[in-house]
């Protein structure tokens, strides 16, 4: 284990893959944290949030929402740079026993 210190860049790898969902999604969220990342989700939604198909239901337009997008996933081996924040140590010490810490 090492020390989380906020401010630091750290490199985190998946050692084991957690089958529990809620440990799952805790990784997933954390490697959404990445700036490349978020800049693909960003530009992903804009993008889904003007091709949203309207038609009409019952005398009204409805919109059908289009799902979001996975763009990353807690697989075995993978790996992800994060900058240490105090808002996402308790998040990497919840689920350190699946991740490789660098």
């Amino acid at each position: 284990m090492t020390a989380l210190i906020a401010g630091t860049t750290v490199t985190i790898s998946v050692k084991k893959v957690p089958l529990e969902p809620r440990h799952r999604k805790t990784i997933e969220r954390l490697m959404r944290l990445q700036p490349a990342i978020q800049r693909t989700l960003t530009r992903v939604a804009r993008r889904r949030g003007r091709a949203n198909p309207v038609n009409q239901r019952g005398g009204r337009m409805w919109i059908s929402r289009i799902p979001a997008t996975r763009c990353v996933g807690a697989e075995l081996g993978a790996k992800f740079t994060l900058r240490v924040t105090p808002k996402i140590i308790p998040d990497v010490l919840a689920v350190e026993r699946f991740l490789d810490i660098a």
